[in-house]
């Protein structure tokens, strides 16, 4: 395995978090794909166009860009070798020779500089240790006049998942989402804070727009329920609570989700993300 600057990070990618979700890819690109369009539009990427993927996981949106510039190339970046595991293979099954994966952190990877003219993520930015310094770190990799373009969580209170997960309060230890600026999911969502990280990353030309996507989140509420408390910090909260408080979550859990479940039975649940984009400057005397 790779050096790791976020070591916590590489530890719990690499364990039972990492193979979760390589399993349950399918399901979190169902959750999230609504994304991917604005995502690559966002970007430009196009032609020739060399793109990086940040926190790509199991690839979807390495292998779209990839698709996008079938002249060009794509390489995905990520802590969790399960999950690498997994976009290497979906890649081979669809025949996508542009794009590769590779293990690694991006505030201390060692990028060629200037060998991409586009960088992307869907949710893999949350959780640098020092985003001044990945945020850096990617800018050099750029060419210059180069494109950043990053997909993370906006408010916590304006995500349903969210809201589901507060219905549990009163059986299980919820606590808070974490707070903007601050390490954890929710840690950029402030617009100021965006600006300010990559402002002293380098990058110039910032803009932050709130987009919204309704992802398929279970086949029923009770499959929806059980995937959410199967997930992130669901199980944690689970094994802080005795049975009966278990049962009692699941039924609150799956009563709350019913209101959210469409004609055909899919629970879809309103997720709200910052589509964040930035250039690396074309001249030095552009840089802030």
């Amino acid at each position: 395995m790779p050096d790791f600057v976020n070591s916590e990070q590489a530890q719990a990618w690499n364990g039972p978090e990492g193979t979760h979700w390589a399993r349950n890819q399918d399901r979190w690109n169902a959750g999230n794909a609504g994304f991917n369009e604005p995502l690559l539009d966002a970007a430009g990427i196009t032609g020739h166009h060399r793109t990086l993927d940040l926190g790509c996981g199991s690839g979807q949106t390495t292998r779209l860009a990839a698709l996008r510039a079938p002249q060009g190339r794509a390489l995905g970046l990520d802590l969790s070798g399960p999950m690498l595991a997994e976009a290497r293979a979906c890649a081979e099954r669809e025949g996508i020779a542009n794009v590769s994966f590779t293990q690694g952190d991006a505030q201390a990877y060692v990028f060629e500089t200037g060998s991409f003219d586009a960088a992307i993520s869907r949710y893999g930015v949350m959780f640098f240790a020092d985003p001044v310094a990945a945020f850096g770190n990617v800018a050099q990799a750029l060419r210059p006049g180069g494109r950043l373009a990053f997909v993370c969580p906006a408010d916590a209170t304006l995500n349903e998942w969210v809201a589901a997960m507060a219905s549990l309060r009163d059986f299980l230890p919820v606590g808070d989402f974490g707070q903007p600026g601050l390490p954890g999911m929710f840690s950029p969502a402030a617009p100021d804070h965006i600006r300010d990280v990559l402002t002293a990353a380098g990058f110039t030309d910032i803009t932050i727009n709130q987009a919204q996507v309704y992802g398929a989140w279970g086949n029923g509420a009770g499959d929806a329920a059980e995937f959410l408390l199967g997930t992130g910090p669901g199980p944690h909260l689970m094994e802080q609570a005795d049975v009966t408080a278990q049962a009692r979550a699941r039924r609150t859990l799956t009563d709350h989700l019913h209101d959210h479940e469409s004609a055909d039975g899919t629970v879809r649940l309103c997720s709200t993300s910052c589509l964040v984009t930035a250039d690396r400057p074309t001249n030095p005397s552009d840089k802030p």
